[in-house]
């Protein structure tokens, strides 16, 4: 593994963290339990993706979580809180300090802002689920389901609801999206997971991309668009399954989505708004969905 956390890139390109842990202690980051950190804000999909990973492998004394506003309050999506591990971490550091961040207690610098690194890490060196999250020789499904769950999910459903866009645009999108929904009913009717019968990495993907689906881009959908998404009964069924899991639903901060949505959001909002596909409130409970330490 390298020991450098900063990869080269072009002058001109703000610098991206993609440090990664290894077994080997000459490797710069290698594991050790509580050396590391997670900065998390849960409204932020690749945040929650890390948060429900990091509950599935059993991580809270291993690796302690802090809790960052859902909000963030500086310009580029910036949590003031992060910008003296990004200034430690890179001198005159360009870019917004944004989450998720895995950072190195022992240096106070940050290791990875890549959230898929990042959970891929923390499964391979701490958790005890590891085999099961990833299992071997599954590399190419999982990537397969993240691809699928970026593209075909969320960016497609995000230009569904362009309002400067097109008709044609906003009709192909939405095109490309029930595809993608009536792909992933026909795996989920005949099977209980996304990649059989085991949950996986996959599962986290999938399950925060319907979240944001509902409680993000239905915003700027009209209410025929919603009712269609909606009209995939093993889909959402599989979304409620998970959501009542204890890795899954607590984490929701379904106030904050909103709240980060449209402090970020220009868009206008659409019928489809009215249309709640889940009750996904019925997953939260009162206490604090990550402990912070």
């Amino acid at each position: 593994m390298s020991a450098h956390a900063l990869t080269a890139l072009p002058p001109s390109s703000v610098p991206a963290f993609r440090g990664r842990i290894g077994r080997d202690a000459r490797s710069g980051h290698y594991a050790v339990p509580r050396r590391y950190r997670l900065h998390l804000s849960l409204p932020c999909p690749h945040c929650l993706r890390t948060a429900v990973t990091h509950s599935l492998l059993g991580l809270d004394e291993v690796c302690p979580v802090t809790l960052l506003p859902a909000v963030p309050d500086g310009p580029g999506g910036e949590h003031s809180a992060l910008r003296p591990l990004y200034e430690a971490s890179a001198h005159h550091y360009p870019g917004a300090a944004v989450a998720p961040v895995l950072s190195d207690d022992w240096s106070g610098r940050i290791v990875s802002t890549h959230a898929p690194d990042i959970m891929r890490d923390l499964a391979r060196h701490f958790g005890a689920g590891r085999d099961v999250l990833y299992p071997q020789g599954a590399d190419a499904e999982l990537e397969g389901v993240r691809r699928l769950c970026a593209q075909g999910l969320e960016a497609a459903a995000q230009r569904a609801g362009r309002a400067d866009a097109g008709a044609e645009e906003r009709a192909d999108a939405l095109t490309s999206l029930l595809c993608t929904l009536r792909a992933l009913e026909g795996r989920l009717e005949r099977q209980e997971y996304v990649l059989g019968n085991q949950l996986t990495a996959a599962d986290v993907e999938l399950w925060v991309s319907l979240v944001q689906l509902d409680t993000v881009h239905r915003w700027h959908l009209d209410a025929g668009a919603v009712h269609r998404i909606a009209g995939h009964p093993h889909l959402w069924a599989y979304a409620r399954r998970l959501a009542a899991r204890p890795a899954f639903g607590p984490h929701l901060d379904l106030d904050g989505i909103a709240r980060r949505h449209h402090a970020r959001c220009r868009g206008l909002e659409a019928a489809g708004a009215a249309v709640q596909i889940l009750d996904w409130a019925a997953h939260v409970p009162d206490s604090a969905p990550v402990r912070a330490s």
